[in-house]
This record gives structure tokens, C-alpha cells and sequence, in this order.
């Protein structure tokens, strides 16, 4: 392994569940529902440190690998859906740990469940504008033009990503209502 990047992810990931698990013990162990919110807020610091070590390591040279643009990915992942990510865990703590009550059942089919498809698809389509600003602005700051050059292949790769989405998503739930709406 040539860049550090991948540990910074890794690291980022663990540091991501570490700051919700603190706040959802700080929520319903110590019952500092203020508090808590001020822990959970500090997820996007996570993010923070993943975007400067991939600056840094850029900044020192180092050749663009898949690494570097997955960093992109996960960024705008854990931006579009973090506070989802929060809530499901949120509601699953109160539940399993402190009598609250259960997480309402996945809709499956149906308008409700073509609704949900198409507001996970656009959170994956904010991850995507976000992990294609973040290779911009990298590019426009630490990267030569070598660098950013090869950042720029993150574009297919969301795009490919973005098809594969729509397809298996909303499209797929939108075909599956109307095939049972004739059965």
C-alpha cells in the first residue's frame, strides 16, 4: 500500500461509530439529550480529517490511486447520509437498549416503498455532487495537473454508480408497483 489513505479511511470510519456510539450513550445513558446532540454533531469533523489527510498526502506529491477518489466517495456518503445513518441508530438504541419503541417495519412494495427508493436516491446523488465537488476542489488546490487529471476518474465511476442506482432502486420499484397493480 503506497498512501496512508486508506488507513486515514479506515480510521475515519471507526472515529465515524465511535462519535455516534458516544452520543447515543451520552443521549440515553446519562439521559443529556442536549449533549448528546452536541456529540453527534461533531460527525462531519470525521470528515474533515479524511478531506485534509487526502490534501496533505496530494500536497506531498504522492500519485493519484483508486484510494484517493473512493476518499471522495465516502466523504459524500457519509455527508448525504450520516443523519439518516444517526437516526437509524438512534432509534434502534432507544429500542433495544431502553425500552423505546420498535423501528417501524420497511415498507417493501407500494407507493411508500417507490417514495423511499427515490429519496435514497437522492441522498446518492448528493454523496455524488459532494464526493465530485470535493476531487474539484482538490484539484484546484493541492493537485498538479498530473493529480488532478487522474482525480477526474471519479467522474465514470459515479456515473456507473449512479445508473446502477436508479436501476436497482427507484426504477426497479417503480416496475415492481406496476407489476403488482396488474396482478
Amino acid at each position: 500500500m503506497d498512501s496512508p489513505v486508506l488507513l486515514v479511511i479506515i480510521g475515519c470510519e471507526i472515529g465515524f461509530w465511535v462519535v455516534v456510539v458516544a452520543g447515543l450513550v451520552v443521549r440515553y445513558g446519562l439521559r443529556a439529550q442536549r449533549a448528546s446532540t452536541i456529540v453527534l454533531r461533531l460527525v462531519p469533523a470525521v470528515d474533515l480529517v479524511l478531506l485534509a489527510a487526502v490534501a496533505l498526502d496530494l500536497h506531498a506529491g504522492a500519485q493519484v490511486e483508486q484510494i484517493h477518489r473512493i476518499a471522495g466517495i465516502y466523504l459524500g456518503v457519509t455527508v448525504a447520509f450520516g443523519h439518516a445513518i444517526v437516526r437509524w441508530a438512534d432509534v434502534r438504541c432507544a429500542h433495544w437498549f431502553f425500552d423505546g419503541p420498535p423501528p417501524p417495519p420497511r415498507v417493501k412494495h407500494g407507493p411508500a416503498a417507490v417514495r423511499r427508493e427515490f429519496a435514497e436516491f437522492g441522498r446518492w446523488l448528493i454523496a455524488a455532487l459532494v464526493a465530485g465537488g470535493c476531487i474539484l476542489g482538490l484539484a484546484a488546490t493541492v493537485a498538479d495537473d498530473d493529480q488532478a487529471r487522474d482525480l477526474f476518474g471519479i467522474f465514470p465511476l459515479l456515473g456507473i454508480i449512479t445508473v446502477i442506482w436508479f436501476a436497482t432502486g427507484p426504477a426497479w420499484a417503480l416496475f415492481d408497483q406496476g407489476n403488482r397493480a396488474r396482478s
